[in-house]
């Protein structure tokens, strides 16, 4: 929730609900309970300072590979940031996805995040697609 509510100034994530936290709830213990979904969560001095989410994903029957790791639901707490916390995270994401026999990860983030898209390439993913969004009037 502290994600979304960092980036309130973007298009998708300002449209956050008057009951998102409470959702939120209902929608974590789904994820928790998943058998294709792993949530990592990283400590410093007894804090939660960050946050990873791994889902055994499907691909394309068209496109290879067939199946790949989806990250997700990434965060570190301002304080935390540039100190190895997400770079660890990741590790972690890692080794699960490869205990699954995946060998690709994918994740989405917001395009006007400079930090994020700082951090994702240093970590080694490269833009391959872009999400458009373009509102309807009735």
């Amino acid at each position: 929730m502290a994600l979304l509510r960092e980036h309130a100034h973007n298009t998708i994530y300002r449209r956050l609900r008057a009951d998102a936290d409470a959702r939120a709830a209902k929608l974590f213990a789904a994820q928790i309970q998943s058998p294709n979904e792993v949530i990592f969560l990283a400590e410093v001095d007894g804090e939660c300072v960050g946050i990873l989410r791994c889902i055994h994903s499907s691909g394309s029957p068209l496109l290879d590979p067939a199946q790949y790791g989806y990250v997700s639901s990434v965060y570190v707490v301002p304080k935390a940031r540039e100190r190895g916390v997400l770079r660890a995270l990741l590790g972690a994401a890692d080794a699960w996805c490869a205990e699954r026999g995946l060998d690709e990860m994918r994740l989405h983030n917001a395009a006007d995040n400079p930090l994020a898209n700082a951090a994702w390439e240093a970590l080694g993913f490269e833009v391959v697609e872009h999400l458009r969004v373009r509102l309807l009037k009735p």
